[in-house]
């Protein structure tokens, strides 16, 4: 409810006096609300998506009514943090350059969003996929590599085999390898799991890059996000025969007829521009 009223501009009570004002024109409950959560009714999920179908009619109308047809409105795309922040600013410059009438709203975070039920428009997800009123379309593949710097490796050597990588301070971003092992792929093409111990976890990338760059540990990095390190040697592959499994890219959004014409655009300079970028950064 907060988030909602700094985006309108709005203060928060206010904001809840029309969602009441609404539910009571509706006659029907659409959130539900209580001192510790805040969920949405399954009336409310369907209200809410028929509504954005209903606003998007109108603005593709107003679109042909004034004889022009850029693109208006705000796109909401949900990404995780690695891939908004490495990935897809140079895409996001080319959405402004192509439909400079087009607002977008980047939202970042690590989980999965799923564009129904959090309204986003299109919501960019790495690896598996839960089941949701969603559409998936693959827009590449984000490989991942494990890493250490030069001088960490001087200090404490430099792993050779799998079964090595225990005897040294495993660093993470939090929510991955919480069995305390990481698959690999040997040379032959063989899954493998290896021990390793988490010495220290963190909710961002980026304090894990930092903390690699300065020596404290090893860890796995997605690769987009250390090329430069490793093309200047200020970070290391460890036990290059073997591959950390990456995550696929998709791109979700609502299943909705007709798709709008703004994530139809968008998903079409994603699938143009993301896979070139992915093969440059890899």
């Amino acid at each position: 409810m907060s988030a909602a009223a700094r985006d309108l501009g709005m203060g928060q009570p206010a904001v809840s006096e029309r969602i009441d004002r609404l539910e009571q024109y509706l006659g029907a409950r659409l959130l539900l609300r209580n001192t510790r959560k805040l969920s949405v009714t399954d009336v409310g999920a369907t209200f809410n998506e028929r509504s954005k179908q209903v606003l998007e009619s109108a603005d593709d109308a107003l679109t042909v009514v004034d004889g022009d047809q850029s693109l208006r409105g705000t796109l909401k795309i949900a990404a995780p943090h690695g891939v908004g922040e490495i990935i897809l600013p140079p895409i996001l410059l080319q959405m402004r350059k192509h439909h400079p009438l087009l607002k977008i709203d980047l939202i970042l975070n690590d989980r999965i969003v799923d564009p129904v039920t959090e309204g986003v428009d299109i919501s960019l997800r790495l690896g598996d996929l839960d089941e949701g009123s969603f559409i998936a379309r693959k827009l590449g593949h984000v490989g991942r590599v494990l890493v250490a710097s030069p001088a960490y490796l001087d200090e404490h050597g430099t792993p050779t085999m799998p079964d090595e990588l225990a005897d040294h301070a495993f660093l993470r971003v939090s929510g991955l390898f919480n069995n305390g092992r990481i698959p690999l792929i040997d040379p032959d093409g063989q899954s493998e799991l290896a021990a390793v111990d988490i010495a220290l976890s963190t909710s961002h990338w980026r304090p894990l890059h930092r903390l690699l760059l300065d020596g404290a540990g090893i860890g796995v990095l997605q690769e987009p996000v250390c090329t430069e390190d490793l093309a200047d040697g200020r970070l290391i592959c460890l036990l290059p025969g073997f591959t950390v499994p990456g995550f696929d890219l998709n791109a979700l959004y609502p299943a909705i007829r007709p798709i709008p014409p703004r994530i139809l655009a968008v998903l079409s300079l994603l699938e143009e521009q993301l896979p070139g970028i992915l093969i440059k950064q890899a």
